[in-house]
């Protein structure tokens, strides 16, 4: 790969660092600490937390009611999003072991820790653990397709890339004919030291 890409790709992991240990350093200003798995609050601010709670009457009664008639259109993706999960979880399944590419930890990609927040009522805690899967599974399917595509087809587009997946930087350059041919199976490879968790 280029030096110049590779000396740029430091970087952001450095930026990313930086950003993850001022994200820690918020969280504890806020007394929000993990304990290994699990999250946990100082009993005082619980406390604080749930004088910003509002109640569920109130809530349902002072809702815009055209988000009310919106969300039978939302929560109706649910259905298409289980199949997907179910899919991409038996491909993986399925179809990985014989590419030689490590699965990918499901659980990894799907983070439920909003019900621990007590200014939160019932309905908004559905809210967050529906949107909690949507995300979950978008970042799931991905991680399962990006490998799917570095073994098949690593080849960068010759247009810009809208997010592309964390596997794409690594891909081969668009028209490089030689490059494709020497390098496929080295890119395969690469697959194969992929920790479940990457």
């Amino acid at each position: 790969m280029n030096p110049k890409i590779n000396e740029l790709l430091d970087r952001i992991r450095e930026i990313e660092s930086e950003i993850e240990q001022e994200v820690k350093k918020r969280r504890s200003e806020l007394q929000a600490d993990f304990e290994e798995k699990r999250i946990r609050f100082e009993e005082e601010v619980l406390a604080q937390q749930r004088r910003f709670k509002t109640g569920l009457i109130k809530y349902v009664l002072t809702a815009n009611w055209l988000v009310v008639l919106t969300a039978p259109i939302i929560y109706s993706v649910l259905l298409p999003m289980l199949v997907l999960d179910a899919f991409v979880t038996l491909y993986q399944w399925v179809c990985f072991p014989i590419y030689g590419i490590p699965r990918v930890r499901r659980r990894s990609h799907f983070v439920y820790d909003r019900t621990h927040l007590a200014y939160l009522n019932v309905v908004e805690k559905i809210n967050c653990a529906y949107c909690s899967y949507g995300n979950g599974l978008m970042s799931y399917a991905r991680e399962v397709v990006g490998r799917t595509e570095q073994y098949w087809c690593p080849i960068k587009h010759a247009r810009k890339v809208m997010q592309a997946h964390p596997h794409y930087i690594g891909f081969l350059d668009y028209g490089d004919a030689e490059g494709y041919q020497r390098e496929l199976e080295n890119i395969r490879a690469k697959l194969a030291t992929l920790d479940t968790d990457t």
